[in-house]
């Protein structure tokens, strides 16, 4: 990806190394199901209750940054310059003015307006606050654990957090709130998670398309270490992977397959209205 000569956004703060109050300590296994509970894109909430509620009160000394970081925040606020461009002149045309985000850099643990969350949650969207929170960690895993090396790969981390971003300022998360709130089932619940994580990455692929054909930034094999990515944090390949059994009526995120095809969706047309992954009964057209 051809990152270098992006601007650079000024809106990342950097809170690594900060103290942290609230975040306790946690057994394994715990973190185990809490990485593959951010994984699959659940709530901050839900994966502070299965890292047992926050933990105690006292200040927790996070690690100092690593000076080896440096580049990869750079590319970070490299990745989040373009995301900007591309969405103040794209979000007009969908009746929104782009306010945005503001991106928290952390180490171990940070506190959001969602509440206290621990490194293994790796990167999630805070809507109260309209923050974007990513633990470098996450990125490296991306190509040691996951399979998924190259830049591009992940830029869409960084474009589908900043989707969910989109998705509130339309007023989307809200009403998918309300909807979820309604829900008479769990699995109806889960359906609205997972039509709301698949338009993220089918926004995550608009922000590309625009990207690319305004500054060229995609280089051979770019859309396939996003793809692999994709298809590497799908639902069935993380249940898979964590338990060795698939559970469908659990999926939050959808599959590899419905992964892949929403961003890929993205990526070719470059159009907020064809990201509209809900049912016409439940949220409505774009």
């Amino acid at each position: 990806m051809r990152w270098q000569d992006e601007r650079r956004s000024t809106n990342v703060e950097d809170r690594r190394g900060f103290p942290v109050r609230g975040a306790g300590v946690v057994g394994g296994g715990a973190i185990l199901v809490a990485l593959v509970a951010t994984l699959l894109g659940a709530p901050p909430g839900l994966v502070r209750a299965i890292l047992g509620g926050g933990g105690d009160e006292t200040a927790t000394e996070t690690q100092a940054p690593n000076p080896a970081d440096n580049e990869r925040v750079d590319f970070v606020r490299a990745v989040l310059g373009s995301t900007e461009d591309v969405w103040t002149a794209v979000l007009p045309k969908s009746g929104r003015t782009y306010v945005p985000p503001k991106l928290v850099l952390f180490s171990d643990a940070v506190e959001s307006a969602c509440g206290v969350a621990g490194a293994a949650v790796g990167p999630f969207y805070c809507p109260p606050d309209r923050q974007v929170y990513l633990d470098l960690s996450f990125l490296r895993q991306l190509s040691t654990r996951f399979g998924a090396p190259g830049d591009f790969a992940q830029a869409y981390v960084i474009g589908h957090e900043v989707g969910h971003h989109v998705q509130n300022l339309l007023g989307i998360s809200r009403r998918v709130q309300s909807q979820r709130a309604a829900a008479v089932s769990r699995a109806e619940s889960n359906r609205l998670s997972v039509e709301t994580e698949l338009q993220a990455d089918c926004l995550a692929g608009v922000w590309a398309n625009h990207a690319n054909q305004t500054h060229h930034v995609l280089e051979p094999g770019d859309v396939e270490g996003a793809l692999r990515a994709a298809t590497a944090i799908g639902d069935d390949a993380l249940q898979r992977q964590a338990q060795g059994t698939v559970v469908p009526d659990s999926f939050t995120h959808g599959t590899s397959a419905q992964r892949v095809r929403w961003l890929r969706t993205g990526l070719e047309r470059g159009r907020v209205e064809d990201c509209d992954t809900f049912n016409a009964d439940s949220l409505g057209a774009l």
